[in-house]
């Protein structure tokens, strides 16, 4: 029997705090969209940073960072490439000294609202300075980017950055909310220690608010709504990706046209045009240049939707001279309804054109989020990214202790003991049908004997998840112990408290007549203390005493404790409730202290 203790430490990133891995630069949520999700003629769906150098050095560098950013480094004299750039450019990374690209750039500025981020990289790739659109993260983050592809240092000196508080511009941005109003003013109020007011006029994910909240009517306010109002007092809008535009028209009409249309349509209701998610059609219209361009120009994707499908939508204002010319008696009404629940604007008409508002249903968001086995380098980034995201974090208590590292500023932690697996289920929905960011965590993988099981028995359509996979206990163990899984396998819970243990025990028996390496999870615990050794009669009756078995408690964790021994010499008092026992088959050898289960590639045979 071998036997050793690790103590094992985990690696915290650089990055830290909470903080998503670093993406590419944002759209500045606050100006008009440089360009559409989608347009005519197969446009892409959104533009590369421009990247170029003033150096031959500089150009080396230059071009292998276009290829990270998924370009090409543009060539010609700097100051003309960014005059040319500047208008249509979403971010430009400059490989040259600060002050030339000061002085470059200076001539250009003009809005901190419609500038385009710019990043300036040294020529030897040590520092990724963010200089200008970085208010509402989009030069941070390509900054932040850029640094962790070159091992550079970041250099971002925005106050929020500084106080290690979220860009209120980039709040929200992960469920597609966009930020206007006093940016500034409101952020300013919250770098002094400031409390603010959140209005939800629409219940829509937003994320951690990174403030005190307050009642009071005169603090400045955070207002979640698609609607255009008056403003009292310093606000900043949240306009959540709530509706969607229906389009018809005649054959011919002009961009003009239903441009106009549909900005008089938005303006007449009160309605911001930053919320519009999307805009639809009959697909008869999918070559219309006039609505394309419009919907192009406005950075929409269109959604093309059969007769069918819209002759069936019940809308107040049919027409059969429309049935007549494309097969259904709707197209603006029944398009707009059918991508979102509530009309808010009846079929407004031009010369040649319709269009209609409705709005989309609110949408909730649950992730249920794996942990991993304990080891914070092994809980995966888009794990991260929803602790980041996420407004309320429930699970059991030493779980959301262990995903607070990931958390940001204003998140709620809701912990609950075990034995309320229900209870969290139940919360995690609820809140997620009020229109919140929850994350549900669990350690290992959250599908695996874990809380995505009966979380997904109660949460419907109307709530948006995801469910973030993570290192199981098993894997973890595995790996651990050498390559045990090299062949088939199966996991078995010896936990009788929700499953008879008659069915587990024609399960261990059926595992072990197929010659399948085991993961007992839940093997022993002080309450449930023989499964584990009749599960061991039951392997004995089919494989060899010599067969070589690991046990790994706490694994990935400090106390972590590894025992590779065998199917015959297995202690059972030695297993607790924190262990797993990986059984191998009839072919795994124990090779240098480790258990592998040939593959079979050395002998031609699998």
């Amino acid at each position: 029997m071998a036997r050793h203790r690790s103590a094992h430490r985990g690696l915290r990133p650089r990055a830290a705090r909470g903080r998503p891995p670093p993406g590419p630069a944002q759209s500045r949520a606050a100006r008009p969209r440089r360009t559409p999700v989608t347009g005519p003629e197969g446009t892409p769906a959104a533009p590369a940073p421009v990247v170029l150098a003033a150096t031959e050095n500089g150009r080396r560098l230059a071009a292998d960072l276009a290829a990270h950013l998924g370009t090409e480094a543009r060539q010609g004299k700097p100051r003309d490439v960014i005059a040319e750039a500047w208008p249509q450019a979403s971010a430009l990374v400059l490989v040259m000294a600060t002050g030339a690209a000061v002085r470059l750039i200076a001539p250009h500025l003009s809005d901190k609202r419609t500038d385009p981020a710019v990043v300036c990289v040294d020529d030897i790739g040590r520092f990724a300075i963010s200089l200008c659109g970085g208010h509402e993260g989009g030069a941070n983050a390509l900054a932040t980017r850029i640094a962790g592809h070159l091992r550079a240092t970041p250099v971002v000196t925005t106050a929020s950055e500084a106080a290690d508080l979220p860009s209120l511009g980039s709040l929200g941005e992960r469920f597609g909310v966009r930020a206007e109003g006093d940016l500034a003013a409101v952020g300013g109020h919250l770098l002094s220690g400031g409390k603010v007011r959140v209005e939800r006029e629409l219940a829509w994910p937003l994320g951690p608010v990174p403030a005190p909240i307050t009642e009071d009517p005169a603090a400045p306010q955070l207002r979640i709504t698609d609607r255009v109002a008056p403003q009292t007092g310093p606000t900043v809008y949240y306009r959540p990706p709530s509706l969607v535009l229906g389009i018809g028209s005649s054959r011919g009409v002009t961009a003009a046209e239903v441009g106009d249309l549909i900005d008089l349509a938005l303006a007449d209701a009160g309605l911001s045009p930053l919320s519009v998610h999307t805009a639809a059609t009959v697909d008869l219209k999918a070559d219309e240049t006039g609505i394309n361009e419009a919907a192009f120009a406005r950075g929409l994707s269109i959604v093309h939707l059969t007769p069918d499908t819209l002759a069936a939508i019940e809308v107040p204002n049919p027409s059969e001279v429309v049935r007549g010319a494309v097969g259904t008696p709707s197209v603006a009404e029944a398009s707009a309804l059918h991508l979102g629940g509530e009309l808010l604007v009846a079929k407004r008409r031009s010369a040649m054109a319709t269009v209609a508002i409705a709005r989309r249903p609110m949408r909730g968001r649950l992730a249920l989020v794996s942990l991993g086995p304990g080891s914070e380098d092994l809980t995966v980034p888009r794990a991260a990214a929803e602790l980041a995201a996420a407004e309320v974090v429930i699970g059991y208590g030493p779980y959301v202790d262990q995903a607070a590292r990931w958390t940001s500023r204003g998140a709620v932690l809701e912990r609950f003991g075990l034995g309320q697996e229900v209870a969290r289920a139940e919360r995690a929905v609820e809140l997620a049908r009020s229109g919140r960011a929850v994350a549900l965590v669990g350690s290992g993988d959250v599908g695996i004997y874990a809380m995505a099981s009966p979380t997904l028995e109660l949460a419907g359509a109307d709530i948006d998840v995801a469910v973030v996979p993570g290192v199981t206990a098993a894997l973890a163990s595995s790996a651990l112990l050498g390559a045990p899984f090299g062949h088939d396998h199966c996991y078995i819970s010896l936990s009788d408290l929700m499953t008879p243990w008659e069915r587990i025990e024609a399960r261990v028996e059926a595992a072990a007549q197929a010659d399948l390496a085991i993961a007992f999870y839940n093997p022993r615990s002080a309450g449930r203390d023989w499964q584990l050794g009749r599960a061991r009669e039951i392997l004995l009756r089919h494989r060899d005493a010599e067969t070589p078995v690991g046990i790994v408690r706490d694994a990935e964790r400090p106390d972590q404790e590894i025992t590779v021994t065998t199917l015959g010499g297995l202690d059972v008092a030695s297993v607790q409730m924190t262990t797993l026992v990986l059984v191998g088959t009839s072919r795994t050898r124990t090779i240098a202290g480790r258990m592998v289960t040939p593959r079979g590639y050395r002998t031609g045979t699998i």
